[in-house]
């Protein structure tokens, strides 16, 4: 099959993303389904597909969209949602994980997208991409429905890593804050720690240490912190970025999850209850179709893993062609706004602020 790099003319730049086609709930079938659905609305992106060759040039053949912007990396092994992330690190070199991020390391690709094993992935972009310099623990962040303008938070960490101590929750902070410049278009982004209160003198001691280093940031970083926020404030419109470690953040993504769905059964269950309830519903059908869609989990598909050296969005390992659409219209964003070169950017003057205690904007006024 013909290389990417031989199809791009002189004077045009097409976004190419690295994708692990195996590894998901639903097998390659859903993730070629869901690239075609991108392929469709954006011409500008290009796919490196990693995966069974043969396999995946009979579900490709069967895309039209997919025709001429899709080349095929064959790997055969696939790591599986039960697989221990350090046997994938010693036994992984010939799955198509393994190859996905290899793509995005070797500079042929912008970002990877995987459905796949999450700890298997992080352990796996660890090792291939490195973290960036001065980053001690990288993070995992989701777009969280909120009341902001913008219709999305940013929360971070989500399950990267359980611990995480006063520094790692400044970074986090300012990796939260170019998430939301970049991928939310928030020019000033605001940013909140969750606590178990609102008063500074609330909660553990490394959270009180976070509070005053985050907040020492904040101009010369170019954000607003607005100080402890609660568990109620994530879907709320107090801050556009929520910073929390790993455990906290897990917890409160999976109880998210789980309310979101509950809310649609009971939904559900009440317009069904009774002929005059079920027309109530067909009567309520558009409102009742825009709130299906707000709260659609697959329509915000996608952690991005963030202080890395590249760009790797997580896809639920669940999704189906909608949501592997989502975590690739995502992943092409990102891109385009050379995100992973203004995280770099944002963490290596956080290490200067350190070192000599004052942190420099960028020279030509603009922010990362």
């Amino acid at each position: 099959m013909t290389s990417l790099q031989d199809q791009t003319k002189v004077g045009q730049r097409p976004v190419v993303l690295s994708i692990d086609a195996m590894g998901g709930d639903r097998g390659p079938g859903a993730v070629v389904a869901g690239i075609a659905l991108s392929a469709k609305v954006n011409p500008d992106i290009r796919f490196i597909l990693h995966g069974p060759a043969e396999e995946l040039r009979r579900l490709v053949s069967k895309q039209r969209a997919l025709e001429g912007c899709c080349e095929i990396r064959d790997a055969t092994g696939v790591v599986s949602m039960d697989d221990k992330p350090s046997h994938v690190m010693r036994n992984g070199k010939d799955t198509s994980m393994w190859s996905t991020l290899e793509a995005v390391r070797n500079g042929e690709a912008t970002v990877a997208v995987s459905c796949g094993n999450t700890g298997a992935l992080m352990a796996l972009s660890m090792v291939r991409l490195r973290k960036l310099p001065g980053v001690n623990r990288p993070a995992i962040a989701v777009l969280w429905p909120s009341r902001t303008p913008q219709g999305f938070n940013v929360m971070l960490d989500v399950g990267a890593d359980i611990r995480a101590d006063a520094r790692d929750l400044m970074q986090y902070a300012l990796m939260g804050a170019s998430y939301a410049r970049n991928g939310l278009d928030v020019a000033r982004p605001r940013v909140g720690l969750l606590n178990v209160g609102t008063e500074e003198h609330k909660g553990r001691a490394e959270l009180k240490e976070a509070h005053d280093l985050i907040s020492a940031q904040a101009q010369a970083a170019s954000y607003d912190f607005v100080g402890f926020v609660e568990g109620g404030d994530i879907p709320g419109k107090r801050a556009d970025v929520i910073v929390t470690d790993g455990f906290t953040g897990n917890v409160a993504l999976k109880t998210g999850e789980g309310t979101a769905s509950l809310i649609g059964d009971l939904l559900r269950q009440a317009f069904a209850y009774s002929p005059l309830s079920r027309l109530a519903s067909l009567l309520a059908l558009t409102s009742l179709k825009r709130l299906q869609k707000r709260i659609d989990p697959r329509r915000v598909n996608g952690g991005v893993f963030l202080g890395l050296n590249g760009t790797v969005v997580k896809s639920h390992g669940s999704a189906d062609s909608t949501g592997v659409s989502a975590a690739v219209k995502l992943a092409f964003q990102l891109a385009q706004s050379g995100f992973g070169d203004k995280i770099a950017a944002r963490v290596a003057s956080a290490a200067a602020l350190e070192n000599d205690a004052t942190l420099l904007g960028p020279k030509d006024g603009t922010h990362s």
